[in-house]
């Protein structure tokens, strides 16, 4: 008796791709736990640096694990991050907040700032890993100490 053609076509796809089949439940979690994680800092992107009136930030990115230790989907994440809508200062412009008239107390943040800005405000830059956002001086709505604290817990 012979065997169906498709069992042979799953025998030889699995000589070519061996299984692996972890030998108990954290041996997956382990071998990724040793797999370095990269982390989005300065000294590994190579970050433009803004001109004149201009802001670089670094958008704020939720942590995708709650304090319970639920899992939050994609949708949730996207959801959480357009509503905040803060962000990290990383560099400023030459030319930020020199306007005496315009800012008589002074600049509104400085550079190491948690800032809140519009939605759609300034330009978006792509990097590795994520992206940057290029606001004007004017764009900056707030400062925050922590930016999970104006972010809905769940």
């Amino acid at each position: 008796m012979t065997e169906p053609l498709s069992t042979l076509k799953n025998q030889e796809i699995l000589k070519k791709f061996p299984k692996e089949v972890p030998k108990h439940k954290n041996a997956l979690e382990e071998k990724y736990k040793s797999e370095p994680v990269k982390e989005i800092t300065k000294e590994t992107t190579k970050l433009p640096q803004p001109t004149g009136w201009r802001i670089l930030v670094l958008p704020f990115r939720m942590k995708e694990k709650t304090k319970g230790g639920v899992l939050l989907g994609n949708e949730t994440l996207e959801r959480q991050q357009v509503a905040s809508q803060c962000g990290n200062v990383l560099a400023m412009g030459g030319s930020c907040y020199s306007d005496k008239e315009r800012y008589p107390e002074g600049p509104w943040c400085k550079v190491g700032d948690w800032v809140v800005f519009a939605r759609y405000a300034g330009s978006r830059i792509e990097i590795e890993g994520g992206e940057v956002r290029l606001l004007n001086e004017d764009e900056v709505l707030a400062t925050v100490k922590d930016p999970t604290d104006i972010l809905h817990k769940y």
